[in-house]
């Protein structure tokens, strides 16, 4: 997998300013452990150029790049200290043409769209979009889109767990990139408990798990018919007659014949199907076959429930 998909695949960049290197180990283990093996290190800091050494050693499992690079000069530093990407905060010509011929991965900031324009006539398709929420957000980003359909963005600046939601859920969004994960005070202190646990809060506000459907094998039409009549008589959630299976409101879906499951399937909501898989994946969670573009099956059942993952309505 290329870098662009491996960074797309994890979805948040946890944006890192350090003035100790020797804590880029235990960080970058902090944010392995809470489910992001991922950081951009600024070169806001002296320690920047060894920090990323440091991690890119100590911690081969995170991808490692170095961001707020202004010149080539560091662009060349980070890549030879062990950096997989650059990121610079705004489009300057001289850094992409460099990064582009040595075959650096880079990540410019493009906050207009003739910053945009100037990034596609180099053949880049994904860009930053700097500072994201102060240049109108989301809104912003559905708006650029539409001359440039095959431009993806990674919005940085005013990202967070509140409003992480709203642009991961959008496609045009690679990844968005944030320090909320990895705050001044807790890097200073060393308090790496804290920083994993704001990144498993960050991990789950952009996976947006939750429970979107629950189904029951009642094995016959006239079964399935009369579990979700009793869900409508007890809790008014409505009747609606289906091909395949007949439903009690939203939640509730009454299979008519042979389905996965030994008891039927719980449904589980994401924000994005494609992030949410490599997500488990990583874990170790097997999938099995049968799914679809939209609809993925995990080979684990849970006391008889088969589990599938499907999109959240946007």
């Amino acid at each position: 997998m290329d870098i662009t998909k491996r960074i797309a695949a994890i979805g948040i960049i946890p944006v890192v300013k350090i003035n100790e290197a020797e804590k880029a180990a235990p960080l970058c283990r902090a944010l392995l452990a809470g489910g992001l093996p991922l950081a951009e290190i600024t070169f806001r800091t002296d320690a920047a150029e060894e920090a990323i050494r440091i991690a890119a050693r100590e911690v081969p499992e995170v991808l490692v790049g170095a961001g707020t690079v202004t010149n080539t000069d560091q662009a060349d530093r980070a890549m030879a200290a062990g950096a997989k990407f650059i990121v610079t905060p705004g489009f300057n010509p001289a850094v992409v043409r460099h990064c582009l011929e040595k075959g650096y991965p880079i990540f410019p900031g493009c906050p207009t769209t003739s910053d945009i324009e100037l990034a596609r006539e180099m053949g880049l398709r994904v860009v930053k979009f700097f500072p994201a929420e102060a240049m109108g957000g989301v809104k912003t980003i559905q708006a650029v889109s539409a001359p440039y359909p095959e431009m993806r963005f990674i919005p940085t600046g005013g990202v967070s767990e509140k409003n992480l939601g709203q642009y991961t859920a959008n496609k045009k969004v690679a990844a968005v990139g944030g320090s909320w994960m990895v705050p001044a005070d807790a890097l200073e202190q060393g308090d790496f408990a804290a920083i994993e646990a704001l990144t498993r809060g960050a991990v789950r506000a952009m996976h947006g798990f939750c429970i979107h459907h629950v189904a029951f094998n009642c094995g016959s039409a006239e079964k399935a018919e009369e579990t979700a009549k009793a869900f409508e008589r007890l809790f008014g959630w409505p009747y609606i007659a289906g091909g395949g299976a007949d439903h009690a409101g939203r939640f509730i879906e009454t299979m008519k014949g042979e389905a996965r499951g030994a008891t039927g399937h719980i449904a589980v909501g994401v924000n994005d199907l494609g992030r949410a898989r490599a997500y488990l994946e990583a874990m170790g969670v097997p999938f099995a076959e049968g799914g679809s573009a939209s609809v993925a099956w995990l080979e684990e059942e849970v006391f008889g429930f088969a589990l599938q993952l499907i999109e959240n309505e946007k």
